[in-house]
C-alpha cells in the first residue's frame, strides 16, 4: 500500500463527495486507500456517503473528537507507506498524488510535503507555505507590513513571500488542508497533538517534523483546489478557536523564552483576535 488518504468530515457531505471523487481519480495510478473519519455530522453524511462510496473505510464517531484526534484515529487503521491528511473542501488534480510520492522518493530528507493551493477562482492561497509565527513575523503581519511588502524576506516571512509560488522549496510550515507525510515520520513525531481542537495543529506538527531532522517541502509545481472556508463558518466561535490555538502554540513551544517574548506574542494574538471579532459584521 503506497498511500492512505485520510479526510475528517463534519457536516460537509456535498463538499466531501466532490473531494472523494477527485481523490479516487487521482488514485488511479497509485496503490492507495481512502479513510473518512466523521466527527458526528448531523447533516445526513452517513446515510448519504456510505452507499455512494462502498470502497471507502468510514469511521463514524459519536461526538466531535476534534480534527487532530480524528486524524490520529484514521491513521491507526491506515496501511499506507505515506499518509495524506486532506480537507473535505479540496479538489485534487489528476497526477498530484503520484507526483508527491515521486518527490519523496527523490528527496530522502523530506518528512512532509504540501502543494500549491488555489481557490475556486484560481487565485494562489498564501497559507500553502508559511513561516513560524515568531514575534517579528507576527508583528509585521499585525501591522500590515506583510501585506505591503509580500515578497520581502523580512516583512513577508509569515507567508514565506520571498519564495516563488511555482517552485519547490523547504519551508517552515505546511497547511493541514493538504499535508502528505511518511507514516514512519508521523509515528516518530507522535502524530497530531490532540490538545489542539482545531487550527494550529498543522503548525505544531510542521515544527516537530523539523525538530526531528526532516524537512517540510512546499511543491509549487503541483496544484490543487481548496474551497477555502467551504467546510468552515467564519464566526465568533471560529475566531475564538483559531486564536486560542495560536495561544496554545506559544505556550507549548515558547515556554523557554523570556516573559517579555511570550507576552509580546500573546498580546499580538489578542489584538488580532479583537480586530477579527470587530470585522465579523462587515464580512
Amino acid at each position: 500500500m503506497e498511500l492512505s488518504v485520510i479526510i475528517v468530515n463534519y457536516n460537509s457531505k456535498l463538499l466531501i463527495e466532490t473531494c472523494l471523487l477527485s481523490v479516487k481519480k487521482a488514485l488511479d495510478n497509485v496503490c492507495g486507500e481512502l479513510i473518512v473519519v466523521d466527527n458526528n455530522s448531523n447533516d445526513g453524511s452517513k446515510e448519504y456517503l456510505t452507499p455512494k462510496f462502498a470502497d471507502v473505510k468510514f469511521i463514524f464517531n459519536d461526538s466531535n473528537l476534534c480534527f487532530a484526534r480524528a486524524c490520529n484515529q484514521g491513521f491507526k487503521i491506515s496501511s499506507g507507506h505515506y499518509v495524506l491528511f486532506l480537507n473535505p473542501d479540496t479538489i485534487l488534480s489528476g497526477t498530484c498524488l503520484k507526483d508527491c510520492i515521486s518527490f519523496f522518493q527523490s528527496y530522502p530528507d523530506a518528512g512532509a510535503v504540501g502543494v500549491r493551493m488555489l481557490d475556486e477562482k484560481g487565485n494562489f492561497l498564501k497559507e500553502s507555505k508559511r513561516g513560524l509565527p515568531s514575534p517579528s513575523a507576527s508583528f509585521y503581519k499585525l501591522f500590515g507590513l506583510t501585506a505591503m511588502f509580500p515578497g520581502s524576506k523580512t516583512f513577508g516571512k509569515y507567508y514565506q513571500g520571498h519564495l516563488p509560488e511555482n517552485e519547490n522549496n523547504a519551508v517552515d510550515v505546511l497547511s493541514g488542508a493538504f499535508l502528505m507525510i511518511e507514516s514512519e515520520v508521523f509515528e516518530k513525531v507522535g502524530g497530531f497533538d490532540e490538545s489542539f481542537f482545531m487550527y494550529g495543529e498543522d503548525i505544531d506538527l510542521s515544527l516537530r517534523i523539523s525538530q526531528s531532522g526532516f524537512k517540510n517541502y512546499y511543491l509549487g509545481k503541483i496544484s490543487v483546489t481548496h474551497l477555502k472556508g467551504g467546510s468552515t463558518t467564519y464566526n465568533y466561535k471560529y475566531i475564538r478557536d483559531f486564536y486560542g490555538a495560536m495561544d496554545l502554540f506559544v505556550k507549548k513551544h515558547y515556554s523557554d523564552k523570556s516573559t517579555l517574548y511570550r507576552s509580546f506574542l500573546h498580546t499580538g494574538i489578542g489584538v488580532r483576535k479583537i480586530l477579527a471579532m470587530l470585522a465579523v459584521p462587515f464580512r
